[in-house]
């Protein structure tokens, strides 16, 4: 009885939240001003846009900007949070690969490689799912450079926000404020020592960092 229970919250949330969660992403990027300090255009080759895992609430806006028509996937945890994360994103059209490094990770990581070569975009969090928070896990590193891809840094910082106690500090903006975007160039990593690879990346995401 209990595992049933579970089982139809879980299909009502999936059923629900991802549509509310997409119409708040929406509300608060159309409310609030926007301040973009990025490149006017990142051109036509494919790259892996990378933001914080509690940044991810906005990260739509800084993809579309460049993308009218996406052509991106989403690397997402196979957990139940994963799957409402997913359904929610695409509601903007954004596809998604399931698999994360604690589950489904090395099938996740090679097809994720596989896209790439294909011409798709792809988005990490690369200290997702699971932290810990603000550090660069591998597997940004191994599909940048085997993919021969460029990587582009987001950072997220809205003036007023509320934050979650959640493992990685999840970023909420508040209405009728200010959302800064911080998009890099696209930065090639390819044939750079894998801890410099890291530590380029870490300190890109964390540059303008409260």
């Amino acid at each position: 009885m209990r595992s049933l229970l579970k089982k139809l919250s879980r299909s009502l949330a999936l059923f629900i939240v991802p549509a509310l969660g997409a119409f708040l992403i929406r509300f608060l990027y159309f409310t609030n001003k926007k301040v973009f300090e990025a490149p006017k255009d990142l051109g036509e080759k494919n790259f892996i846009m990378a933001c914080w895992h509690g940044e991810l609430l906005m990260i739509p806006y800084a993809y579309l900007r460049y993308r009218k028509t996406p052509h991106v996937k989403l690397l997402i945890s196979e957990h139940f949070d994963g799957n409402l994360i997913a359904k929610t994103l695409s509601f903007f059209g954004f596809e998604t690969i399931r698999g994360s490094s604690t589950r489904g990770g090395v099938k996740a990581l090679m097809q994720s490689i596989k896209e790439l070569r294909v011409g798709y975009d792809l988005g990490i969090t690369p200290d997702g799912p699971k932290g810990p928070r603000h550090k660069v896990s591998d597997g940004i590193i191994h599909m940048a450079q085997k993919a021969k891809i460029p990587v582009v840094l987001v950072e997220i910082h809205p003036q007023k926000y509320w934050q979650l106690r959640s493992w990685d500090r999840f970023v909420i903006p508040k209405p009728f404020g200010t959302i800064r975007y911080y998009i890099s160039e696209p930065i090639t990593i390819d044939g750079m020592e894998f801890e410099e690879a890291r530590a380029l990346i870490q300190k890109g995401l964390l540059q303008h960092e409260r």
